[in-house]
């Protein structure tokens, strides 16, 4: 407060100091955050924080509790009662985050596609040959996606046919999003492929990917045997 009584507001107006004019000091000096270090935050501010720290222990209570259910039974045979019920919450508070299993799973599994998507675009930096750097890109999210087939399938089926408009939704789409950027890039290494081919050709893969991890025939296929199914069909569509 020394630096705020110093002020030559105080200093050259005190016996004139009328009550609006300290409030609109007070309203100024608050909203430029000038007390020093020391001075405790006003009360609404410790309820925001308070606030905001008890809805990302939900969150965090939430997305911990679906993922060991989803892991353990698959999304089919897990209600929201349940996942309710090991987060230590309400069903009421959990459709406040999740209105359906489709979006807890999504929330669940976002974090891990986009991580696998890290992974596989550090690892065609390293790889010179097209074809090799494409599949670099597809098999860690093919990994991802069979880490639980039931799981993976449901994830791919309400990512493409959710509403777009749905948080979860919009984020897994942008994950597919930037998996078909970063196989265009790879393409575009080709001096046979023209610019504007590469983007195609991306969502192409993509397609490729998706029906291949998708597909009821492939349900029993290892992810090596589902690798090498996506890298038969892309290799047809590069220029040779």
């Amino acid at each position: 407060m020394e630096r705020w009584l110093r002020a030559p507001l105080w200093e050259h107006e005190r016996r004139h100091f009328r009550a609006d004019t300290f409030a609109t000091t007070l309203k100024t000096e608050l909203s430029q955050n000038l007390f020093p270090e020391g001075i405790v935050m006003p009360v609404a501010s410790q309820s925001v924080g308070r606030r905001e720290r008890n809805k990302q222990d939900k969150l965090d209570r939430i997305i911990a509790a679906a993922r060991e259910l989803f892991a353990e039974r698959g999304v089919d045979e897990v209600t929201t009662q349940q996942i309710a019920d090991k987060a230590d919450i309400g069903t009421g508070t959990l459709f406040l985050y999740a209105k359906t299993k489709g979006e807890l799973l999504l929330l669940v599994q976002n974090v891990k596609y986009a991580e696998a998507l890290d992974r596989g675009r550090a690892d065609a930096e390293t790889i010179p040959g097209v074809l090799d750097a494409v599949l670099a890109i597809v098999r860690p999210i093919v990994e991802c996606n069979r880490t639980q087939i039931d799981n993976g399938r449901t994830y791919l089926r309400e990512a493409v046919f959710g509403d777009p408009e749905e948080p979860r939704h919009g984020e897994a789409l942008a994950i597919a999003a930037q998996a078909e950027e970063a196989i265009a890039a790879v393409l575009r290494r080709d001096e046979q492929v023209a610019e504007g081919d590469a983007a195609t050709l991306a969502h192409i893969v993509s397609a490729v990917m998706f029906l291949s991890m998708a597909a009821s025939v492939n349900i029993a296929l290892s992810v090596e045997e589902i690798v090498q199914d996506i890298r038969g069909q892309v290799s047809v569509l590069l220029p040779r």
